[in-house]
């Protein structure tokens, strides 16, 4: 069945939501309880692959879809790719964080006629639920109380801290970098404007100790281990592709 068929078959919140539910379970089985065949079917030396969950609980690793545009949103393409660079945790997280980007994609795509408070109960329904993430890092939120003028609101946050300040683009990739007591201080560090940089493979923030590389074309910023490239490998490349730009297919 094509996307315009199941949109069309998938009226109200409820039909949405279901088909969410169940695209859901199937990652959630490929990311935990079928794990070990998960990891074996991304093999890093096979073309891009992507993470599909289907409505009835069930997954699949595959090519992605030819038709230009496609038929549904696309899963994150080439999650293979970074399998035996990364822990294996932190490889199963990050596909954990864009299995729920693109859960969300299917569902307000499907969801696109719905009126404004339609959209809201879908929202509200999928938010009652656990990330994929939560589920595959166990992560536990903590409440927080905010400020008392906040009208004694709370918020909730993860318990992980956020990472040092990113790079600045003025070179393609930056090496470990060792501290000269000399030339800087922590107060300079503070007084320079980088903004924070994540990588773009495996989403964590920029630290000064890693080799990092920049996209060329998209101008993300990735660790060398997670593209696996290397400082020495960095110095003989004139224009650096990351595998998602490699591996976009030229559109006429």
């Amino acid at each position: 069945m094509d996307g315009a068929s199941m949109a069309s078959n998938l009226r109200t919140v409820e039909d949405v939501f279901r088909d969410f539910r169940g695209r859901r379970a199937g990652l959630l089985k490929a990311l935990t309880s079928e794990v070990e065949e998960f990891y074996r079917q991304c093999d890093p030396e096979k073309e891009n692959l992507c993470l599909y969950g289907f409505p009835d609980e069930s997954w699949e690793v595959n090519l992605p879809a030819e038709e230009v545009p496609p038929e549904l949103p696309e899963p994150a393409l080439g999650i293979n790719f970074a399998r035996d660079g990364m822990h294996r945790k932190d490889w199963l997280s990050l596909v954990a964080v864009h299995s729920d980007a693109w859960l969300i994609s299917v569902a307000y795509y499907f969801g696109a006629r719905f009126d404004k408070n339609e959209r809201k109960q879908l929202f509200s329904f999928i938010n009652d639920l656990p990330t994929v993430f939560d589920v595959v890092t166990g992560r536990k939120l903590i409440k927080e109380k905010t400020n008392a003028n906040d009208n004694s609101t709370k918020a909730y946050s993860s318990v992980k801290p956020r990472g040092n300040e990113g790079p600045t683009r003025n070179s393609k990739a930056f090496p470990s970098v060792e501290e000269d007591d000399d030339d800087y201080s922590a107060e300079d560090d503070d007084d320079e404007e980088h903004s924070e940089t994540a990588c773009g493979s495996c989403g964590e923030s920029y630290a000064s100790d890693e080799f990092w590389i920049c996209c060329d074309v998209c101008e993300r910023w990735f660790h060398g281990k997670c593209v696996k490239i290397t400082p020495a490998r960095a110095e003989h490349i004139k224009q650096y592709k990351c595998p998602s730009c490699s591996n976009k297919r030229v559109r006429a």
